[in-house]
């Protein structure tokens, strides 16, 4: 018997191509802005039309390759996206400054990487007249040959910086500076300027980013889902969300939809409770996908402590009676940790495409959308 039904929200409700957009403009502008890096191959604007979005997500992401590539490495987190995406270029920027000096370099991997240190690098490129052209179609290269963990592809650029420059250091992680840097950046795309200074209780860095938490597609009729969650619910399964989304970007556009109170509430759980968990125990990090705690706490509750649930022993004794509804790897994964069952979407970045791996996994459900969940409790 199915207890409770815990879902995923990008690629299962909503379509993620508005966070994938945020993404590849968050990378865009720590590159070109003035107020960053600098580099004015690209001439940056904080209002760009619709057709250089696509043209900046295309060449950023490599006509989807490196979203997927990320995917199948269970990164699902667009910060974290973000976070490696540019962080490969700011590698191939020191490893082209390392040849004009080296003792500087060093110096500066020995710094938090900070907007002023951003900054920095962008003058002195522009002191040598030395132009960087980014290289996005090297970003998987840089990690070639690594089997590598999630927790440890967000370490990785140490192992580089020691590979490339000869220097042990612990600078780069998730939750480091530059990692913040990418989502405050990430923050302000997705979110737009009024929005974001509200939320963040911060200035934003340009005055006029329209953001995309209003423009949220839905991957089927909102009507349809909802009438499936509530069938569900008539029947007396509890419904909870397990998103990598902090909780404003999983309540404005589900509600919008009218979806948000389908679910009950001390059972959503989003990046927002990841990052307040991280931070009161750092030695656990990182907790987001594909570690078990974002679902593991959607299911006990909000009110259950995260002492409590990071020292809960896996998998659950009573794990046949949840179900998990994801279209990442990053789900399955989470999933299977907790040796619950796992529904997988093909509504995720490579649509029906991820069948063949869902099937390699041993998903126990495959769907074309959210919607054929019915047909397992019918």
């Amino acid at each position: 018997m199915t207890t409770h039904i815990l879902f995923d929200v990008d690629g299962v409700f909503l379509s993620e191509e508005r966070c994938f957009d945020a993404s590849a403009l968050s990378v865009w502008e720590l590159l070109h802005a003035p107020h960053f890096l600098g580099i004015n191959t690209a001439p940056f604007t904080d209002s760009p039309s619709e057709d250089q979005i696509r043209q900046i997500r295309q060449a950023v992401f490599q006509d989807n390759r490196v979203l997927d590539w990320m995917k199948t490495k269970g990164i699902n987190a667009n910060w974290d996206m973000v976070y490696l995406a540019f962080g490969a270029q700011l590698f191939l920027i020191l490893k082209k400054l390392y040849r004009y000096d080296r003792k500087r370099v060093l110096e500066i991997l020995n710094r938090p990487i900070t907007e002023d240190v951003l900054q920095e690098l962008g003058t002195w490129l522009k002191q040598i007249e030395e132009s960087f052209t980014p290289q996005y179609d090297q970003f998987i290269s840089l990690f070639e040959g690594e089997e590598l963990e999630k927790h440890e592809l967000l370490t990785y650029f140490n192992q580089l910086a020691e590979k490339w420059f000869g220097i042990s250091i612990q600078l780069f992680s998730r939750n480091s500076d530059l990692w913040e840097l990418g989502r405050s950046v990430f923050q302000e795309w997705y979110l737009g300027t009024k929005r974001y200074e509200q939320v963040e209780a911060s200035l934003a860095r340009n005055r006029g980013k329209q953001g995309f938490l209003e423009q949220e597609i839905p991957l089927v009729d909102p009507k349809v889902i909802r009438r499936v969650l509530d069938q569900l619910h008539r029947q007396g399964i509890i419904l909870g969300i397990g998103t990598g989304r902090p909780h404003l970007e999983t309540e404005v556009p589900l509600t919008a939809l009218g979806l948000y109170s389908a679910f009950h509430p001390n059972h959503i759980v989003s990046s927002s409770d990841v990052i307040q968990a991280e931070e009161a125990f750092p030695d656990q990090a990182p907790l987001g996908k594909p570690h078990p705690y974002t679902y593991l706490k959607a299911y006990f509750g909000r009110e259950t402590s995260d002492e409590t649930l990071l020292s809960t022993s896996l998998p659950l004794k009573n794990s046949e009676q949840i179900l998990i509804v994801g279209d990442s790897v990053a789900d399955y994964l989470a999933a299977k940790k907790l040796g619950c069952r796992f529904a997988a979407t093909l509504t995720g970045l490579t649509g029906k495409e991820a069948r063949g791996k869902f099937e390699e996994l041993g998903a126990d459900y495959i769907l074309d959308d959210v919607t054929q969940l019915i047909s397992l409790f019918s």
